[in-house]
């Protein structure tokens, strides 16, 4: 008898052992731990201040154009505080040079993704939380390759930092301009990496220049339903966006698409989404890929539906209907169009607010991991 999918899952809040741990950074520790640990290498505290401006608030990669730097100790600084986290093997565009999707390997080879999505109104960066992924879902190309490790907060960060970098640069048609949003939906399960995670959006909304100053309720964290981790979240004080991948509205078919689900249920996720927005006064998003055939039938926008609103009406929750990205070689296919637009008009029907996302990338393999695939 084949092993149950609760059973074959990973302890999915344990860190994954036996791994040498990326370089320290700046973007690691807080401003106080910054000046300790320079100070506990015989250097001047007061230098981490000039460093943090640098890379957060100047985006300078370049040790040289630090002119305020002692030029003896610049170096053993930039060491201390400044490792190179991640290098880059490919940049791909779509959209006419508007989206950027980035493959990167980290400093013991492993491979992960971001991407760069200029709108006329915003930026945002899509970035991973973990190389790879060991939540399982069978449609997502992630997801096949398993888990490899968790990234650290500076890689985390760094992924937006480089992107602040390009557009700062005017690398990204449209003009110099700045990152204004950031969403933890690349490569990994953010709720399984939480540490790091809470880490980068500190850093991320810390003022410049101690971090890059941005508002949380520009970032939005996703997760398959670690319920204990949502409870969690929804008392960090932070009021990020916090997205539920929930895919399908009911247990039997959840089990298959997203596995955790035989750990917590969809009611369990649902609930403690509605706990998050009760607490944060955040109204959640429900992801939703929607695969042909699988799960777009009318009446499961309807059992949907009813779920959300048996929390209430009072605009906590929308649905974010994503068209799948196919990877090749995978039975999971997008939607019919009109089956796409029958369960948006029955969620409407039943008073919650339903939008189908803008899709970008496909030509440069825009789901998350299909880089990392073909290139490990």
């Amino acid at each position: 008898m084949s092993e149950s999918p609760s059973r074959s899952l990973p302890l999915v809040f344990d860190e994954p052992r036996g791994r040498k741990k990326p370089p320290r950074h700046l973007a690691d520790l807080d401003e106080a731990g910054r000046k300790e640990l320079l100070t506990s290498l015989g250097l001047q505290g007061f230098r981490a201040r000039q460093l943090s401006t640098h890379y957060f608030s100047r985006l300078v990669d370049d040790p040289a154009e630090m002119t305020d730097l002692p030029a003896a100790q610049r170096n053993e600084l930039v060491s201390a505080l400044l490792p190179t986290l991640m290098t880059p093997i490919r940049t791909l565009e779509a959209d006419k040079g508007t989206t950027r999707k980035t493959l990167w390997r980290l400093f013991d080879g492993a491979l992960v993704e971001s991407v760069l999505m200029r709108y006329p109104d915003r930026a945002t960066m899509c970035v991973s939380s973990q190389a790879g992924c060991g939540m399982a879902c069978p449609f997502c190309a992630t997801g096949q390759g398993g888990l490899q490790r968790n990234m650290s907060t500076a890689e985390i960060v760094e992924q937006v930092v480089a992107g602040a970098r390009a557009l700062a640069r005017g690398d990204v048609p449209g003009g110099p301009g700045r990152v204004s949003n950031v969403v933890f939906m690349g490569m990994g399960e953010p709720m399984a990496n939480y540490k790091a995670v809470i880490g980068a959006v500190r850093r991320m909304t810390d003022p410049s220049p101690a971090g890059l100053g941005m508002s949380a309720r520009g970032i939005t964290v996703s997760t398959v339903g670690l319920v204990p981790r949502i409870n969690q979240l929804a008392e960090e004080g932070i009021p990020v966006t916090l997205a539920l991948s929930l895919h399908a509205p009911d247990d039997e078919l959840r089990n298959e698409l997203v596995p955790i689900n035989t750990r917590f249920s969809v009611r369990e996720a649902v609930e403690s989404a509605w706990n998050y927005a009760a607490t944060t006064k955040r109204r959640v998003s429900i992801e939703y890929a929607m695969m042909r055939g699988i799960n777009d039938q009318a009446w499961r926008a309807d059992l949907l539906g009813d779920l959300l609103n048996e929390y209430g009406d009072w605009g906590w929750v929308h649905v974010n209907l994503i068209p799948l990205n196919p990877t090749p070689g995978s039975k999971w296919t997008a939607s019919d169009p009109a089956d796409e637009r029958e369960f948006v008009r029955r969620l409407e029907a039943k008073g919650i607010p339903t939008t189908v996302r803008d899709t970008r990338g496909r030509e440069i393999d825009g789901a998350c991991g299909q880089l990392a695939a073909s290139d490990s």
